[in-house]
């Protein structure tokens, strides 16, 4: 059965939140207060999609299904509004995954469970490991994470003056939870076993647990001596 979501504020975000869930089979229900956002709405989301009214309102919120919601997405710019919705949605109808924007960093410490929110999207903590991580990564490219966040599918390639470069895969001490997933050398593949020589220039896809990506940088890249 589909999960069931209502998002409160129909913006660009909540707007494109809407559309992605739709494409991957969801129920949705967007609630927007402004009624000069209708025609744009009416243009990117099916009609039965937007319902017009406030989410704070418990009327509005019936009226959009809320006591069959699996999920409810506040989404909206003002932070007292997300909290509100959400604490309607846990605590008046019991919605069992409730999820809050946060637009104001400084509010942060508002969006607890005590106030109805199981997550809180702060945009500066979003942004803040990901620019720390491209930072410190270089040229390592994240291609997908799994398992809730602690494995990732990154690629990078093979520095000429990598401890990589020119050695046999299998004397590389590659970290723990981490494997090698496929070698691309000037276009083709290869694949990767205990006595392929890395060369400098070879794009190396690799699977690894969170922990361990940096000492992977490390002998793939420049970066010295891998962590022990």
């Amino acid at each position: 059965m589909a999960l069931n979501v209502i998002i409160v504020g129909g913006g660009k975000e909540g707007t494109y939140l809407a559309s992605l869930l739709l494409t991957r089979g969801y129920l949705v229900k967007v609630i927007e207060v402004r009624r000069d956002e209708l025609p744009r709405l009416q243009q990117v989301l099916p009609k039965n999609t937007v319902i017009m009214g406030s989410g704070t309102d418990p009327g509005v919120l019936e009226d959009a299904g809320i006591r069959q919601a699996d999920v409810v997405a506040a989404v909206t710019g003002a932070d007292e509004v997300n909290l509100v919705v959400t604490s309607l949605a846990r605590f008046e109808f019991h919605v069992p995954r409730t999820i809050a924007r946060v637009n104001n960093p400084r509010n942060v410490w508002m969006f607890t469970a005590e106030m109805g929110v199981d997550v809180a999207l702060n945009q500066a903590d979003l942004m803040a490991p990901l620019i720390a991580e491209e930072m410190s990564l270089g040229e390592m490219m994240t291609l997908l994470t799994l398992g809730k966040g602690r494995y990732s599918l990154v690629e990078e390639k093979v520095h000429p003056m990598a401890m990589a470069a020119g050695k046999a895969i299998r004397d590389l001490h590659v970290p723990e939870d981490c494997v090698l997933v496929a070698v691309i050398r000037q276009g083709e593949l290869v694949v990767p076993r205990g006595n392929t020589v890395l060369q400098a220039d070879d794009m190396v896809i690799a699977l690894a647990h969170t922990s361990h990506i940096s000492p992977l940088h490390a002998i793939l890249g420049l970066r010295g001596e891998p962590e022990k």
